[in-house]
């Protein structure tokens, strides 16, 4: 079992316990600090304590970090929306809620799961055994389309069109406020946040370019539903953009205002329309994926127009 060890200084004195260490170093998110003090695996002066425990200046904290354990991806018989599907690649609709590969938290019933029971294991392997076919991603609580590869030349053209911006990828999403001008852009560097490792941000610190454009479909109010234009695809990047320049996304627990709107269940965000070459017939292809059902229901509660 892998271990850490901290002395508290008199400057440091005074934090929870979880605060303290989440400062302290950057593998472990403050979640996981709390988890490991329920199952009374970080020590303060050679006893568990609580996740309330105040720091005092001198005590010694130990964390014991228990093996990882590894994550294997099955097939899973789980109903997939198949928009298109050739012996290439196929184009999958994700539902709101459903994560698309294996990982902590979320072991089975992803995505992966279904395409590796759909595809009999056939697919590609550039991605790894906990990603096999996946190009893309979209998080848990964003729905819309995916393109997964069957082999590994079409994952490693599709992979070059990405990395040159040339998938069309348009989300549909809803944000918090009114928009001066019809259309715009934020074109600013993600990368991991400083203070909170599960949170990703604009910093010119260990980053990546980013771009965003962005139109106004309709204004409602105190809300806008706005249709965004991918030139990249960095981890929770409309949702960090948008809320950089103060029009977080309606219901986005994690850079959204601090009473959320419960009723969406997570970030109101859709990825309706994917449009690429295909690798092996060099045809473009596109595909659009109505609004969910949650969206539109949202949409008709901000015209007024009851349920």
């Amino acid at each position: 079992m892998e271990q850490l060890e901290f002395l508290v200084e008199p400057s440091q004195a005074g934090q929870r316990l979880d605060k303290f260490l989440a400062a302290a170093q950057d593998r472990l998110s403050r979640s996981a600090l709390q988890n490991l003090l329920e199952e009374e695996l970080i020590l303060c002066n050679g006893k568990p304590v609580n996740k309330k425990y105040t720091t005092r200046a001198g005590d010694e904290i130990l964390v014991q970090i228990p093996p990882a354990q590894p994550l294997e991806a099955v097939p899973q018989n789980i109903p997939l929306d198949i928009y298109y599907e050739d012996p290439h690649l196929l184009v999958v609709y994700k539902p709101k809620g459903m994560v698309v590969h294996p990982a902590p938290g979320n072991p089975d019933g992803t995505l992966v799961n279904a395409l590796l029971y759909h595809c009999a294991g056939e697919l590609s392997g550039i991605g790894g055994q906990l990603r096999p076919g996946i190009v893309h991603r979209i998080d848990k609580d964003t729905s819309g389309l995916l393109v997964v590869a069957k082999d590994d030349p079409t994952h490693q053209e599709l992979s070059r069109q990405m990395s040159v911006h040339s998938i069309n990828r348009i989300y549909q999403a809803v944000c918090y406020g009114g928009f001066k001008e019809d259309s715009g852009f934020v074109e600013a560097p993600i990368g991991r946040h400083p203070q909170d490792r599960k949170k990703m941000a604009i910093t010119p610190k260990n980053s990546r370019y980013a771009y965003t454009g962005w139109e106004v479909v309709e204004r409602l109010g105190t809300f806008t539903h706005i249709q965004c234009k991918l030139k990249t695809g960095r981890t929770h990047q409309i949702r960090v953009h948008m809320a950089s320049i103060g029009h977080p996304l309606a219901g986005d627990p994690v850079y959204g205002p601090q009473k959320v709107i419960k009723e969406l269940e997570g970030q109101c965000l859709h990825a309706g329309t994917l449009g690429f070459v295909h690798p092996a017939t060099g045809e473009y292809m596109e595909f659009n994926a109505p609004l969910p059902e949650y969206f539109e229901k949202f949409l008709k509660k901000l015209r007024g127009e009851g349920s």
